[in-house]
């Protein structure tokens, strides 16, 4: 007679068995929008790139000899003429290297309310002007903007609503889980070569269900730092407790950074210049920024503000200048020195998310692991319904 065929004991520790159930069930539950978050940040990665090659015209001039900018006034003129229907600039962006033009834009909210993106945006436009000819090199609805809209879709799916950026923040949780029940499961049990080709290299000469298996953890593996600071960095935006830990824990503190608010004296004579000093004052006390920015004051006691960027296109080195708007003396300034280190670190969010922090090379490596990242749920959805497939065991051999 023959022995009936005995089941393996499993040699899988208890929280072994949990880590590998809770990576293929979350894995199953947030694969999607894994993709989805992972496909929309490898399109955005490089979008000042993208723009700058489809457009270059509207983004480079050629610098006259001895070049002059127009009064910042002018050009303000300008941009609202461009945008017409009675717009007013709320925001504008001067670059010292002369073969650039400068950026305007007006933004208002539409109804608070509104589920949809869309309906939530009365209006967001940009111009692009000339600084040496007043013209206006591009006009952009940036409601409608591509680049926008897929910034919006990875921020929330063009939901308004708290739910589009929950689920969001939810499924980037759930992501940071898989990632560590991942490391777990890919972790070799030793490091004799046979575990070490199988973990570290992809084998190419293989067959379809091994190369998707090499993709899935050899991929996972390398990419798993980057895609775990972005992560961490999108959930920031998320939840507010996951901001206000990072902020604690970096400060140190509980406590609230202290900002001044100036306020222009309604009671001064108000000079038709005001702005332009503002901005002149300004360029000396930014004389290295690689970019200033501009906003104008809009009535009552409200401030000119100016802010300097270091950074071409990173936004978390700045100093903040206040302005009187009637006179344009100088009301206040607070510099990126005076920030502790819970604002320094939320104010790299950002940069550090797409990529910028490190110019060229942060945005491939972020493009590079978006691309991977969106490509995990797939390969692991391979990988789980290839051992469905798998054809039953035989029925052990009756006894006689």
């Amino acid at each position: 007679m023959r022995r009936p065929i005995q089941k393996r004991k499993s040699k899988k520790s208890r929280f072994r068995k949990i880590s590998d159930w809770l990576h293929l069930w979350l894995g199953l539950a947030s694969g999607l929008v894994v993709v989805f978050l992972g496909v929309t940040g490898c399109i955005f990665a490089f979008q000042k790139e993208i723009s700058e090659l489809i457009d270059p015209k509207a983004y480079f001039v050629e610098a006259p000899k001895h070049a002059q900018a127009l009064p910042l006034s002018v050009l303000t003129k300008k941009a609202e003429e461009a945008f017409g229907q009675g717009i007013k600039v709320g925001f504008s962006t001067t670059y010292p290297d002369p073969n650039k033009t400068w950026e305007f834009g007006a933004y208002k909210e539409g109804n608070a309310d509104a589920f949809w993106y869309f309906d939530a945006v009365d209006y967001y436009v940009m111009a692009y002007v000339n600084p040496y000819t007043g013209e206006v090199t591009k006009s952009v609805d940036y409601k409608y903007e591509f680049f926008n809209v897929v910034k919006m879709l990875h921020w929330s799916f063009l939901i308004n609503h708290p739910i589009g950026q929950q689920i969001i923040g939810w499924s980037t949780f759930i992501f940071v889980i898989l990632m560590i029940t991942g490391i777990i499961m890919w972790w070799p049990k030793n490091l004799n070569k046979s575990n070490t080709d199988k973990s570290f290299t992809i084998k190419w000469k293989a067959k379809f269900k091994r190369i998707n298996y090499d993709l899935h953890n050899v991929l996972g593996f390398y990419s798993v730092l980057i895609c775990m600071i972005l992560a961490l960095t999108g959930m920031v935006w998320a939840f507010t407790w996951f901001y206000d830990t990072v902020y604690v824990v970096a400060s140190a503190s509980t406590k609230e950074p202290t900002l001044f608010y100036a306020e222009s004296d309604t009671a001064t004579t108000k000079i038709n210049n005001a702005y332009d000093l503002a901005f002149a004052e300004a360029k000396k006390l930014f004389a290295h920024a690689d970019r200033i920015s501009m906003s104008p004051a809009d009535g009552g006691t409200a401030v000119i503000y100016a802010t300097g960027y270091q950074g071409d296109e990173t936004y978390w080195d700045y100093d903040v200048i206040q302005f009187d708007q009637y006179s344009g003396k100088l009301l206040h300034r607070r510099n990126q020195s005076e920030k502790n280190n819970g604002e320094v670190l939320l104010g790299m969010n950002y940069d550090i998310h797409v990529g910028a922090v490190l110019g060229l090379p942060g945005k491939m490596l972020v493009f590079s692991a978006s691309l991977i990242a969106s490509s995990l749920p797939i390969t692991g959805f391979i990988i789980w319904w290839g051992k469905r497939k798998k054809k039953k065991p035989r029925k052990p051999a009756q006894t006689v």
